[in-house]
């Protein structure tokens, strides 16, 4: 495989991310703007926090070309991922979400998570 062809299947695949994790927030809008009013500066407030963290960290990312400079960012974003996840387990344990939200959501969070995995490895072994 030439270089062009793995350059070109990386920002494929960097696209299908980004993507993909902006379906995930306006999955997540849509779904916290169900929540009680109460919990509005608190829980979706964390919510919103970290999805936008997130979203500067994967296009910080993106435009990285530095190795050590992506790998920081994407390793930030991963950590957004995994809060996400706590505060969906969250909005589940007090009812606020569905099990099907609770389901779909989490898919969509899986999905970037594996996406992210094969990017993080791809940097590493350069």
């Amino acid at each position: 495989m030439n270089s062009t062809t793995s350059t070109k299947d990386t920002n494929e695949s960097t696209l299908k991310i980004y993507q993909k994790y902006l379906s995930l927030i306006d999955y997540s809008n849509d779904i916290i703007r169900k929540y009680p009013k109460s919990e509005n500066f608190a829980l979706v407030n964390e919510i919103k926090t970290t999805l936008y963290a997130g979203l500067r960290n994967l296009m910080y990312a993106i435009k990285n070309y530095r190795k050590q400079d992506k790998l920081k960012y994407l390793n930030e974003f991963d950590i957004n991922l995994n809060l996400l996840k706590v505060h969906i387990r969250l909005s589940y344990k007090y009812k606020y979400i569905t099990i099907q939200n609770y389901q779909t959501w989490s898919n969509l969070i899986t999905d970037i998570c594996n996406m992210l995995g094969g990017w993080i490895s791809s940097c590493i072994k350069r």
